[in-house]
């Protein structure tokens, strides 16, 4: 299975062609996430929105969920790999991470390539890894930083 966001092909591909193993490169923009976000609705958004609809245009009520989820996920600290990490390896594409690729950092401190759990938090709000949910922790720290 190939993955296509914003018109682009995602630089790290698979062999497997399992559902979840897609990756992105350090020098793709966040404007690809975006891009794809602003496109809800529109027939040539991507895939993983027309499966939450089957009309492929969202409810209003699924706007605002999705807009909701969109704003909790740019929440989650960003950072680079810079190889020092033991963690090597993205489980939701299983690709290796490559010094310079964007990251995003869950609260349970698990890793992911950015593009990779973004995608993966706009289907399920759980860490991939360990499950725990990602809301409940990160609305946690803003009630004890307060």
């Amino acid at each position: 299975m190939e993955f296509v966001r914003g018109g682009e092909r995602n630089s790290h591909q698979s062999n497997n062609d399992g559902p979840n193993n897609h990756s992105v490169s350090a020098d793709e923009s966040d404007d690809s996430f975006e891009n794809t976000i602003f496109n809800i609705g529109d027939e040539s958004s991507s895939s993983t929105h027309h499966a939450s609809s089957s009309e492929g245009y969202l409810s209003e009520e699924q706007q605002i969920k999705m807009a909701q989820r969109i704003g909790l996920i740019n929440h989650l600290p960003l950072g680079t790999f810079d190889g020092m990490k033991k963690k090597r390896e993205c489980v939701i594409c299983m690709m290796d991470f490559d010094v310079g690729d964007k990251v995003r950092y869950l609260p349970c401190l698990h890793i992911y390539h950015q593009e990779c759990i973004d995608d993966w938090l706009m289907r399920s709000f759980t860490c991939p890894s360990c499950v725990e949910p990602v809301d409940a922790a990160l609305i946690s720290t803003f009630y004890t930083s307060e």
